[in-house]
């Protein structure tokens, strides 16, 4: 068949990219600013400042989207947040790369991801068995990728060797339920475009408890998350969710005062 019409725009290199957190929203962020007539964003994850780098620039430039001189180019690989080469690799593509980091309360967000792992693989052990080197000391086994994920003051540090903190933006994950359209506003000022995407492109979908845009990119219907998100979590034991808190406490507000943002996670 003939060739259809050339796509207007130019493949070109992310301006802004979500480098984390896993569990934490960051799907929503993406959904949910590629509404934006100004914004093309990248559907899968290129995963390429931690696993495909040797791959090189040109293979990267080459999955994105085509854009028109007035449009941002966006991505999101939410493990680039706990890589520890992601940071001076960015840097090395542009210093000037916008970097948005979608976090949630790090006890929430263990869960979620233990029980997305559990979904895929039902002979894990427990929650319990995995979080604690040796629970009646209190223990808990930072080696475990759901526990180290939440530590976040630790891992911003490497981000912040490379980049200053105003070209770091950090969305609530629990406020993106609770305010969708108030939390994508300062997405969007972020960016440095224009406050399109309002509380009129979103509702409040019960049933998943989380909300959907009304119209999504690429049709006039609504859409929703698919339905691997908002999955009930997993019942855990009160005492461990006590001393997962008691544990991320420090860390917690280490985060709170080194970005100025308080996250109210206690």
């Amino acid at each position: 068949s003939a060739p259809g019409p050339a796509r207007p725009g130019t493949k070109r290199l992310p301006r802004a990219i979500v480098v984390g957190v896993k569990k934490g929203g960051t799907r929503a962020v993406l959904e949910f600013i590629r509404v934006h007539p100004e914004v093309r964003a990248l559907g899968t994850e290129p995963h390429f400042f931690d696993r495909n780098y040797h791959r090189g620039l040109e293979w990267y430039r080459s999955l994105m989207p085509r854009t028109l001189d007035s449009q941002i180019t966006v991505e999101k690989t939410p493990s680039y947040f706990v890589t520890k080469e992601a940071p001076r690799r960015i840097f090395n593509m542009s210093r000037d790369t916008k970097l948005i980091v979608v976090v949630r309360n790090p006890v929430t967000r263990a869960i979620s991801d233990y029980t997305q792992t559990l979904s895929k693989k039902p002979d894990i052990p427990t929650f319990e068995g995995l979080t604690f080197r040796n629970r009646s000391l209190g223990l808990v086994d930072t080696s475990w990728n759901a526990i180290r994920i939440g530590m976040y003051a630790v891992h911003l540090q490497s981000w912040l060797q490379y980049f200053p903190l105003s070209q770091i933006h950090f969305v609530s994950g629990e406020k993106l339920i609770t305010d969708p359209a108030g939390e994508m506003g300062k997405v969007q000022d972020f960016l440095g475009i224009k406050r399109v995407i309002t509380d009129k492109h979103f509702y409040f979908n019960k049933t998943k408890g989380f909300p959907c845009l009304k119209k999504s990119e690429s049709s006039g219907l609504p859409r929703c998350l698919g339905k691997s998100k908002g999955r009930t979590h997993v019942q855990i034991d009160p005492e461990v969710i006590e001393q997962l808190r008691d544990f991320y406490r420090p860390y917690n507000i280490k985060f709170y005062e080194t970005v100025g943002q308080d996250f109210r996670w206690e």
